[in-house]
């Protein structure tokens, strides 16, 4: 891979020759295409969905978080370095819980009961919309496929989630009369649990993107990670607000 690879969207990009400028690219990424801007979370936030769309969100969103532990596990056997597995072991626990604890599973669906969606049809994920399935596959796929490098620097949207879950706890208390704090737990857990992931995956890609193009493949791991969160929201936004809802897919009573 070489530098010109990196997404020209970005404007002009300079010389990835330090860990810094790196760094930097990474927060510029974020900042110019996590999925905080897309509009479908304009409207999540700013209380203008119905409640049958916030369903539709978090229906869909049980497919993404409950194939996260299938990532890490797949992240995990990548590495012989048994430092860096045990170190990312703790991100399993984190959603799937352990014996006697409950995780960010059992957290989103709390929310998707407070929802009134059935626990069971949520589990079976047989509503989501196609474009959920293969943007969530893909990105399962992508960390088993490509570089251990590239599998850790696409998890790095976590650098940028601290500020997306306080504006989803204060903007959904504010505005949706059938939320409550209860139902709101899975966000107000990730506000300490994502620093310290987005922490040891910086630190890891720092020290170890030790050229130019691996430097690049770290931006453009990041960049298909982006790509992944944002498309989600594409099919969210063009099944449940302009109206196309797929065949199979959910439908909200209201």
């Amino acid at each position: 891979m070489t530098l010109d690879m990196v997404r020209s969207d970005l404007g002009p990009a300079g010389p990835l020759d330090s860990a810094d400028a790196m760094e930097a690219r990474l927060r510029e990424i974020g900042e110019k295409r996590y999925h905080n801007l897309h509009p479908f979370h304009h409207l999540l936030h700013g209380g203008q969905l119905t409640k049958g769309q916030v369903q539709a969100w978090a229906l869909n969103r049980f497919y993404y978080q409950s194939s996260i532990p299938l990532k890490d596990a797949v992240v995990i056997s990548r590495f012989r370095d048994r430092a860096t597995r045990i170190e990312w072991r703790h991100r399993l626990e984190d959603h799937d819980g352990a014996e006697g604890s409950e995780g960010g599973i059992e957290r989103w669906l709390q929310l998707t009961d407070g929802l009134g969606l059935d626990r069971a049809y949520v589990e079976s994920t047989a509503g989501v919309l196609p474009a959920t399935r293969f943007a969530v596959d893909a990105y399962v796929r992508f960390v088993g496929s490509q570089s251990p490098l590239e599998a850790i620097a696409s998890c790095m949207t976590e650098l940028f989630a601290p500020a997306i879950h306080e504006q989803r706890i204060a903007g959904m208390l504010a505005h949706y009369d059938f939320i409550n704090p209860g139902v709101m737990r899975y966000f107000q857990r990730r506000l300490t649990q994502a620093p310290r992931d987005a922490d040891f995956a910086l630190a890891y890609v720092r020290e170890h993107a030790r050229t130019p193009e691996q430097r690049a493949a770290v931006c453009e791991a990041l960049i298909f990670k982006t790509d992944v969160l944002w498309v989600q929201l594409d099919a969210l936004h063009h099944a449940y607000v302009t109206g196309h809802i797929p065949p199979g897919a959910f439908v909200p009573e209201a």
